[in-house]
C-alpha cells in the first residue's frame, strides 16, 4: 500500500533552487519520492510505501 504527502514549499526569495534541491533531499532521505512537481513548484506529491 502507497501512502502520499502533498506540500506547498516556502522557499523565499533567495536561493531558491537550493532551497528547493534541500527539501527534495531532505524527503528522500525519509524515504519518499517525487510522484509531481506543480508549474512553478507551486505544490510537490510525495508517495512512498505505507508498510516500510
Amino acid at each position: 500500500m502507497k501512502e502520499y504527502k502533498v506540500i506547498t514549499p516556502k522557499l523565499g526569495f533567495r536561493n531558491r533552487i537550493q532551497n528547493f534541491e534541500d527539501l527534495l533531499n531532505q524527503y528522500a532521505r525519509e524515504g519518499w519520492v517525487v510522484k509531481n512537481i506543480a508549474v512553478n513548484w507551486a505544490t510537490v506529491v510525495f508517495e512512498r510505501d505505507k508498510n516500510r
